[in-house]
């Protein structure tokens, strides 16, 4: 455990809002479970909604730099995004997307809120770049279609407990990347 009690609410207040959600967990839990006082914590935190800030801005930039550093070691593609989904489903300690579980319980607008926003606009930023890197035409739409999968898997692997949902949204994302671009107007017939 940290010996800083700032240190210590974040990683307290981080594994608890993921493990069971910000609304299921209050300050009293987080306070008994970092061992820091109600005293120390308003000096840190003017409220809850602000430790909630804090916690998703640190996740924010572990988890991609995770990511980063996964998809290097995979290869480097971007279908990699999905190899690595693959490996963080199959840990016993995966509850889910914590941004997208962020949007779900907090206010639109909020803080919280624009912040897993901005969360989801780095990645796409992220996939977008590898697609570009990798010479792929039509980046930004891929890279939207790609995080819609990641997210997908990331719902999906909730309820299912495996690593299936990522390798399934590879696969799609695979068939994605071996078409060519449609242009706009124009139909095939069947």
């Amino acid at each position: 455990m940290p010996t800083g009690a700032r240190e210590r609410l974040l990683v307290t207040a981080d594994a608890l809002f993921y493990a069971e959600g910000v609304r299921a967990v209050g300050v009293e839990r987080i306070l008994g479970d970092s061992g820091v006082g109600r005293a120390s914590f308003y000096r840190h935190f003017p409220g809850k909604e602000d430790l909630v800030v804090a916690v998703l801005r640190r996740r924010d930039q572990a988890w991609r730099a995770w990511l980063a550093e996964r998809v290097n070691a995979l290869g480097g593609e971007a279908l990699n995004v999905f190899d690595a989904l693959a490996e963080w489903f199959a840990r016993a300690d995966f509850h889910g997307c914590a941004f997208i579980n962020a949007m779900v319980e907090a206010t639109p607008g909020s803080a919280a809120h624009q912040l897993a926003v901005a969360h989801k606009e780095r990645v796409t930023s992220y996939v977008t770049g590898l697609l570009a890197e990798s010479g792929h035409p039509d980046v930004e739409r891929l890279a939207c279609q790609i995080v819609l999968l990641m997210d997908g898997a990331m719902v999906t692997a909730m309820h299912d407990r495996t690593a299936r949902p990522a390798h399934r949204a590879r696969a799609v994302a695979a068939a994605l990347l071996d078409r060519p671009p449609r242009r706009r107007g124009s139909r095939t017939l069947a």
